[in-house]
């Protein structure tokens, strides 16, 4: 049975920073694809961040200098420190994890919510 389990969010003041991590179980953790989303309130779900089993970093543009993505391949684990945090920030942020070249192996974590308010 697959699991992603997201941990990490709550309630920050902008400027702020919070680190999300996702802990994997049963699936072979170092040939995945992980990727963290986020969805705000009537929006659609964006990647905002995605490193490959190679360790190849992407981010969307309005996190870049902003958020790292990084994985810890012995803990099963994959992460994002989000520093100087926006209001715009504000969504569930869910954990996704793809194996390269399948149509099948795609798992999602039930989510976690980072606000960002004063």
């Amino acid at each position: 049975q697959v699991q992603l389990v997201e941990s990490g969010g709550g309630l920050v003041q902008p400027g702020g920073s919070l680190r999300l991590s996702c802990a994997a179980s049963g699936i072979v953790f170092g040939v995945y694809a992980l990727n963290w989303y986020r969805q705000a309130p009537e929006k659609q779900r964006e990647l905002v961040a995605r490193i490959s089993a190679s360790g190849r970093r992407d981010y969307t543009d309005s996190v870049k200098g902003r958020f790292t993505i990084s994985r810890d391949n012995a803990q099963d684990t994959v992460y994002l420190q989000m520093n100087s945090l926006k209001p715009e920030d504000t969504a569930l942020y869910y954990c996704n994890a793809v194996r390269a070249g399948s149509t099948i192996d795609n798992y999602w974590g039930q989510g976690t919510q980072v606000t960002v308010s004063s």
